[in-house]
């Protein structure tokens, strides 16, 4: 039947009326999409921390992104949604941990989980998530086994590889002190074993170097005999690949020996609060170790605008914590990268866009990490922070020498 100029008016009046529409302001037709976890109004995250057992120190993390989570619903949430942070203690006991992973999927069912703690408890719990397409995001441990996204997709680290940290040791010793004897304290998991076979690495045919090789248990409530060991062996260098309370300790102990060894230790065990005051400011004079991130206590950050504002939330959200302590920091960064990739999803909330917008940090920066150090992954690269700076300790902080270095994994590792 053909149109007539009254079909046609009509036909008109009511495109210019859709037209017209179109570009009126009005609500949004874009649909949300979400798994359990997630609605209009929350996002339930998951986490598992120490916050008692022997690595207690570690719980600051905990601590610290509880209230930060707080802190951004004070502000609207992210896109008008709530976080809610559900975090269990552990106490760093894989078993335990678990326990409480599979409550926080199957019980409180979490969107994911995020920045649990630990090498062996994130280890106990990998092939579950993954087989449950959890994403386990931001791993509290720089494992290596975390940048895997071939056999584990839903599994992404956050900090430095160790290996790729132990052969930095490796390269500084090599640089400085190439006759080094050199006795090694190391954690007996995958956390310790995993920067001694970088350090093993990185000295490649200097690995004879290595006089002495201790391991501990957590258990251990000293690790005394160990030190002992390791000056008997004749060695004058100590690399910690040790918790913070054992580091502080072996510090200590060290000096009680007047025996002065070049002494390095990793980055997990930094904090100015929870290893050098402990293990004494006069004792911790030299030791070396690395870092991606600022530090709290060194004074050149007191007018940084990222660091102030670091401050000003402890003060009002976490006052009890102290804005010295390198793991209170490291929290902090995380739940900023982690709201950096929640922003990302837009109304997307699934596990999978989870980790695709994970996977698609782009020259990151979150504030509180070094200058010329930046966040980058993608769906081949799990390792978000892939550079350090070398760093002594000097009167009551750390201070900062030579230029950042490239931390990355080989690629046959990725």
């Amino acid at each position: 039947m053909p149109t007539t100029q009254t079909d046609f008016s009509n036909l008109l009046s009511i495109g210019i009326f859709w037209t017209a529409c179109a570009v009126l302001p009005g609500p949004s037709f874009a649909q949300s999409i979400y798994d359990a976890g997630a609605n209009d109004t929350e996002i339930k995250i998951g986490s598992t921390q120490p916050y008692s057992g022997p690595a207690s120190a570690y719980g600051t993390i905990g601590k610290v992104q509880e209230a930060y989570f707080r802190m951004l619903n004070e502000r609207g949430g992210i896109r008008g949604r709530k976080i809610t942070y559900i975090s269990y203690d552990d106490a760093y006991s894989p078993p335990k941990t678990v326990e409480q992973t599979r409550k926080l999927v199957e019980g409180d069912e979490v969107l994911f989980i995020f920045s649990s703690l630990g090498t062996p408890t994130n280890s106990a719990t990998q092939k579950y998530l993954n087989s449950k397409k959890i994403p386990q995001l931001f791993v509290a441990s720089g494992a290596t086994k975390w940048g895997n996204p071939k056999e584990f997709p839903w599994t992404m680290g956050y900090q430095p590889p160790l290996q790729a940290e132990g052969r930095i040791y490796a390269r500084y010793i090599l640089a400085e002190k190439p006759d080094a004897k050199i006795g090694v304290l190391y954690q007996n998991d995958d956390f310790g074993k995993d920067l001694l076979k970088g350090l093993k690495d990185g000295l490649s045919d200097r690995v004879s170097s290595i006089v002495s090789q201790e391991s501990y248990e957590m258990s251990e409530p000293t690790i005394d005999s160990h030190i002992l060991k390791l000056k008997s062996a004749g060695a004058d260098t100590i690399v910690n690949f040790t918790s913070p309370k054992v580091t502080a300790q072996s510090i200590k102990k060290v000096a009680e020996l007047g025996w002065q060894p070049l002494q390095i230790t990793n980055v997990s065990s930094i904090s100015t609060t929870q290893v050098m005051k402990p293990a004494g400011f006069q004792n911790a004079q030299g030791v070396i170790s690395a870092a991606y991130a600022k530090n709290g206590s060194d004074p050149q950050w007191s007018d940084d605008p990222s660091m102030k504002a670091f401050y000003a939330f402890l003060e009002k959200y976490a006052p009890g914590v102290d804005p010295s302590d390198s793991i209170a920091l490291y929290g902090y960064g995380a739940a900023l990268t982690l709201q950096k990739v929640l922003e990302q999803c837009g109304d997307v909330l699934t596990r999978e866009n989870v980790m695709k917008q994970a996977a698609s940090l782009k020259d990151y920066r979150n504030g509180v990490l070094l200058p010329g150090i930046v966040i980058n992954t993608s769906q081949t690269d799990f390792y978000p922070i892939e550079q350090l700076r070398m760093m002594r300790f000097k009167g009551e902080t750390w201070e900062l020498f030579g230029d950042v270095i490239d931390a990355a994994m080989p690629a046959e590792a990725k």
